[in-house]
């Protein structure tokens, strides 16, 4: 099958990437989780772990869990939620609102991932209050998908420091009319810095960390 400029739809037959994708409970589709496969084999050679914020009911978790044996390696991966829906939001730029998302439980994501109970950490709270747990680790992909300005900013604010030469941060938001907030933020953070987000047309943007 073609998209639409008559690209073949690589996604489609990729062995890995369907096994790993199949039956997910994810409001992202193919395409975008296409993207974190292909961002996630890139970084699988270097050192540090994988991280998610925003995990909602844990399908692009359990696909990133699935990826990683699949493909033969070791990584933990680090997952930071509320696990109880949206926080407080800033209503002059969030779309989203304080509750968002609100039909998940930590207890129903740890059933969902217990086939990676080894590998798999959960963070339950606010970022604010979870993501120092961790500042002594480094990684080599974090994928951001979190909605909100202030959320978004504190992803980027904590993990830039502590990404590998060479890692990759994912923001699924960056795109979208649903979320100006992410993308206000992710463009505030890097004005300043020497890597710049690359947007794609899946709506997402890539920022590799340099060496710098």
């Amino acid at each position: 099958m073609l998209t639409n400029n008559g690209a073949m739809c690589l996604w489609q037959s990729d062995p890995h990437f369907l096994a790993a994708s199949d039956n997910l409970q994810t409001l992202i589709d193919k395409e975008r989780l296409f993207i974190l496969y292909q961002t996630l084999r890139q970084v699988l050679s270097l050192s540090g772990d994988i991280a998610e914020c925003g995990v909602y009911r844990g399908g692009s978790a359990l696909m990133l869990a699935r990826l990683v044996l699949l493909l033969g390696k070791v990584k933990t991966l680090h997952l930071f939620d509320t696990f109880a829906g949206m926080p407080d939001t800033n209503p002059a730029i969030d779309v989203h609102r304080k509750g968002d998302f609100a039909d998940t439980s930590l207890a129903q994501v740890r059933e969902y991932l217990r086939d990676f109970s080894n590998t798999v950490s959960f963070y339950p709270g606010l970022f604010l209050q979870t993501l120092p747990q961790v500042s002594h680790l480094s990684f080599s992909m974090v994928h951001v998908d979190c909605d909100i300005y202030e959320s978004v900013l504190q992803c980027c604010s904590f993990f830039y420091p502590r990404m590998q030469p060479g890692g990759v941060l994912v923001y699924d938001d960056y795109g979208f009319p649903s979320c100006p907030g992410a993308k206000m933020a992710v463009d505030s953070f890097f004005a300043d810095r020497p890597e710049q987000p690359v947007y794609l047309p899946t709506g997402q943007a890539v920022v590799f960390k340099t060496g710098i």
